[in-house]
């Protein structure tokens, strides 16, 4: 299957995924849940239950609605996939990227015929204010919009899928201020003290996925635009960041090939055991943020992703990237990383954690940065979010530069060990039907040698206000 015929048939399932969202009837989409298709009845969205037989046929699946709590909202301790193989059938996250079965996803899921759909995604309105001589000011908007169909097709399932970003109309001046974060580029000169906007297309990909039997699965994966096997999910679509709304300082050493080019996966699960390796392009994203790019597959990658309970993930990946970086085309890195993830479900919410290192080595002058991530998002008593972030970073002589120029002939060295210490709340409330509402706030003290004092001042801070919204309800 060339490039073009793959992208005509992610397009075509994704426009019957949004026409189909458009047509759901509203009482259908009042009780989002993991619904398949019914065989039985041949409604589209079925309300009774069908005794389940083997938990993960897709052709015996129980349909019935996810249970509620009192106030109406959805019980996110309930109905989860009962196999790591059935965690990787949904499908729900970036790329081949597996998280918690106990984590819930906020998404419609309804049926036209033989095909599932899924619909989720989020919208953040954030205002960013920050101390110090380096701090900036900024009103901006984030979002991702994913839409998926899947279909039985011979032994296996097909499943097509694409998101999509408002971020390159929502952010300025191609980025959004955020201190001591690097990477990337705008309008020709490194980005320092702020993030760049994610592309248009995030992704657009299509999956087989072959169940051997209960326990094994084999599952290939193609995208011009995705996720190669290299990481642990990006912060956008972590559980343990839902509530976030921005990058992490270790987003170019922990997770930033969720949007890479060329993409080919192939994947082998056993029980709770999942191998899998990728082959890229491994530039990043050039400052067009509308355009599809394109190179040849010149990087690769290997996963290995372990989840022995519900709860719990982890993952260790290796792989090298060539030529990342667009103002040191002859630089390669070879990037490390591993993660745990811990997710419970509790009375009227549940709780998502993250222990994230990632690790950067020059293939050229041998220089090594590492970051270190902890981050945990407490949803309770149904309408209440609590969330932390912890992290400690390197930096080079990069910072020094500000918004100027690289020189002729830089070269990047250890400069300083950076910590981000965050903490927020939001809560909802009903303002749009069928999408939940927040309003929230965060802030992040920082912490850095004094020799950085007089170019970021002593105490620097950032504090965000924002407003967050995202479909109702939650899919296991």
């Amino acid at each position: 299957m060339n490039r073009s015929t793959l992208l005509r048939l992610i397009y075509a399932a994704v426009v019957i995924t949004v026409g189909s969202a458009a047509a759901v009837p509203t009482h259908a989409i009042e009780n989002p849940s993991t619904r398949a298709e019914c065989r039985s009845c041949g409604n589209g969205i079925c309300r009774q239950p069908q005794a389940a037989q083997d938990p993960m046929d897709h052709q015996s699946m129980d349909h019935h609605p996810m249970p509620q709590d009192s106030t109406g909202h959805m019980n996110m301790g309930q109905n989860h996939p009962p196999t790591f193989v059935a965690t990787i059938l949904n499908h729900v996250g970036s790329g081949t990227d597996a998280e918690p079965a106990a984590i819930p996803h906020h998404a419609w899921m309804f049926n036209r015929g033989k095909w599932d759909f899924m619909v989720h995604g989020v919208l953040f309105v954030n205002d960013i204010q920050q101390s110090g001589p380096r701090g900036g000011d900024k009103f901006f908007g984030e979002s991702w919009f994913m839409g998926m169909a899947q279909h039985d097709l011979g032994p296996g399932k097909f499943t097509a899928r694409a998101m999509l970003s408002l971020d390159p109309a929502l952010i300025s001046e191609r980025r959004y201020p955020e201190l001591f974060q690097v990477g990337e580029t705008a309008f020709g000169n490194p980005i320092v003290d702020g993030q760049h906007p994610h592309d248009f297309f995030m992704e657009l990909a299509a999956f087989y996925d072959w169940k051997l039997n209960e326990h094994n699965l084999l599952s290939i994966y193609a995208a011009p635009i995705g996720d190669p096997a290299l990481g642990p999910p990006a912060y956008p679509h972590r559980a343990s960041a839902s509530e976030d709304p921005i990058a992490v300082l270790g987003h170019h050493m922990q997770d930033s090939t969720h949007i890479a080019d060329e993409v080919v996966t192939a994947g082998y699960t056993y029980r709770f055991a999942r191998v899998e390796v990728s082959g890229f392009h491994g530039r990043e994203p050039d400052e067009n943020r509308w355009n599809i790019d394109a190179g040849a597959i010149d990087s690769w990658a290997a996963r290995l992703t372990i989840s022995p309970t519900q709860n719990w993930s982890g993952q260790f990946s290796l792989g090298t990237l060539k030529s990342p970086e667009a103002l040191s085309p002859m630089e390669d890195l070879r990037r490390m990383t591993a993660s745990i993830e811990y997710a419970r479900p509790i009375p009227k919410g549940n709780w998502a954690s993250s222990v994230v290192w990632g690790r950067n080595r020059s293939l050229v002058t041998g220089e090594v940065e590492n970051s270190y991530l902890f981050e945990s998002t407490l949803h309770f008593l149904s309408r209440n979010a609590a969330w932390t972030r912890i992290e400690n970073v390197d930096r080079t002589n990069l910072l020094l530069l500000g918004e100027n120029p690289e020189p002729a002939n830089f070269e990047e060295r250890f400069l300083a060990r950076i910590q981000a210490y965050t903490a927020g709340y939001d809560r909802e409330f009903r303002a749009i039907p069928h999408f939940s509402t927040a309003i929230g706030a965060q802030a992040t003290f920082y912490g850095k040698p004094d020799s950085l004092n007089a170019t970021y001042g002593d105490h620097p801070v950032g504090v965000v206000m924002f407003v967050r919204i995202r479909p109702e309800g939650a899919m296991h």
